[in-house]
C-alpha cells in the first residue's frame, strides 16, 4: 500500500509508531471503548492465569486502527508473559515460522498481523503447533529425506485480520476467540482525544475534542492522527489551546470534511458518479480509474463509506447512493428514482 501521506492509511511512518506507541493503552482499565470484547477477554483471561495455562488461541478483527494489535499487547501484560510480533506477508518460508515458534516460552503470545496474508505453505506448519503444540519439520530432500516432530511449549497466537473472509477454513477454526472490534461512537472517540491529549500537553476547550472525534471516521488511529495536526494548527495560528474553531480551522486545511471524508473519498465517490453514471462498476475498474490498490479501496475506504450508507456493494458492483448524488448537490439519475438500479435491487439478484 502507498498510503504513507493519507490520514485513512493503515501504513505509518516510524514518527507515527512512536507517537502511536506513546499513546497505546497498556491495560484494560486505559483501552477506551469496545466494552463486551474487554469484559469477555478480561474473563478468559482470568481464567487462564487462574488454571495456569496459555490463553486459547484468538482471532482479532476489524477495520484497520481500532486496536488489534494494543489489544495483543494487553493481553501479554494482563498474561504476565511476553509478546512476539510478526506479520503474515514477512513469514514466506517454513523455516521463518519454526524459528520463531521454537523460541517461544510457555504460555507467551505469538501475535500475527494480516494473517490472512500468510502464504499457504507456511500456514500448514501452524496446524499442528496450534493444536497438539508440536512442529512438524522435513530434513533432508528425496528418499533420504525423514520427518521429524519437536515439541512446543504451549503458545497462544493471536491472529489479527481486516478481512476474516480470506482466511481457510481450517485455521479459522482452530481459534477458540473469535473477536470483533467495531468502529467507534462518537463519545468514545472524545474520550480518546481527550486522553491523548493530555498525555501530549494539549489543552482542549470549547468542544475541540469533540469537532475532531466527528471527523474521526470512528477510529482511535484517525483521532490520533488528526489530534496530532490539529495541535500544530493551534501552536502555529493559535494559543496552543485546541479550541472547536482551531479544529475547524485546521481540519479544513488537511481537507477533512465535517462527516470526516479526506479528499481520497471524495474522489472515489466522484468517480462511481461521474466516470460511471453512479455505478455499478466493479473493484478492478475503480481501482485501475483510481490508480489505487484495490485491496487498499476494499480494507481502508470502503467499510467506512458503506457504514456511512454513501456506498453499495452489489452483485454487479459498486453504487453510489441516494446520499451520495445528496453530499455533492447532484440530482439523483432518474433511473434511481423509483430504485430501478442500485442497492436495493442489486442486493436481490
Amino acid at each position: 500500500m502507498s498510503e504513507e501521506h493519507r490520514i485513512a492509511s493503515p501504513v505509518m511512518t516510524p514518527e507515527e509508531i512512536h507517537f502511536d506507541a506513546s499513546l497505546r493503552p497498556t491495560r484494560f482499565e486505559e483501552f477506551i471503548g469496545q466494552e463486551k470484547v474487554k469484559e469477555n477477554l478480561r474473563i478468559f483471561v482470568q481464567a487462564a492465569r487462574e488454571r495456569k495455562e496459555a490463553l486459547d488461541h484468538v482471532l482479532l478483527v476489524g477495520p484497520p486502527g481500532l486496536g488489534k494489535t494494543t489489544l495483543s499487547h494487553i493481553l501479554a501484560r494482563e498474561l504476565g508473559v511476553e509478546v512476539k510480533v510478526t506479520s503474515g506477508p514477512v513469514l514466506e518460508r517454513q523455516g521463518d515460522l519454526a524459528a520463531i515458534l521454537t523460541n517461544l516460552s510457555p504460555r507467551d503470545i505469538l501475535f500475527v498481523d494480516e494473517i490472512h496474508r500468510m502464504n499457504r505453505v507456511v500456514e500448514e506448519v501452524l496446524y499442528p503447533a496450534m493444536e497438539e503444540f508440536q512442529l512438524d519439520i522435513l530434513i533432508g530432500q528425496g528418499p533420504s529425506a525423514r520427518s521429524i516432530r519437536i515439541d512446543l511449549p504451549r503458545f497462544t497466537l493471536v491472529g489479527a485480520t481486516t478481512r476474516s473472509g480470506m482466511l481457510t477454513s481450517p485455521l479459522r477454526d482452530r481459534f477458540g476467540i473469535f473477536v470483533r472490534l467495531d468502529y467507534y461512537g462518537a463519545e468514545d472517540i472524545a474520550r480518546v482525544v481527550r486522553r491523548s491529549a493530555s498525555i501530549l500537553n494539549v489543552g482542549l476547550a470549547d468542544g475541540g475534542d469533540e469537532e475532531i472525534a466527528r471527523r474521526a471516521r470512528g477510529t482511535p488511529r484517525i483521532a490520533n492522527r488528526l489530534l496530532r495536526r490539529v495541535r500544530d494548527y493551534a501552536q502555529v495560528r493559535g494559543d496552543g489551546t485546541i479550541t472547536r474553531e482551531a479544529a475547524c480551522e485546521g481540519l479544513a486545511l488537511l481537507e477533512v470534511d465535517e462527516r470526516g471524508l479526506d479528499p481520497m473519498d471524495r474522489k472515489l465517490l466522484l468517480a462511481i458518479i461521474d466516470k460511471f453514471d453512479g455505478g455499478p462498476v466493479g473493484i478492478d475498474t475503480l481501482s485501475a480509474a483510481l490508480s489505487e490498490d484495490k485491496e487498499t479501496l476494499e480494507d481502508v475506504y470502503e467499510p467506512f463509506l458503506i457504514q456511512e450508507g454513501l456506498l453499495d456493494r452489489t452483485p454487479r458492483g459498486r453504487v453510489a447512493t441516494r446520499r451520495t448524488f445528496e453530499y455533492f448537490g447532484r440530482p439523483v439519475p432518474e433511473r434511481r428514482q423509483n430504485g430501478a438500479a442500485g442497492g436495493e435491487q442489486g442486493r436481490l439478484l
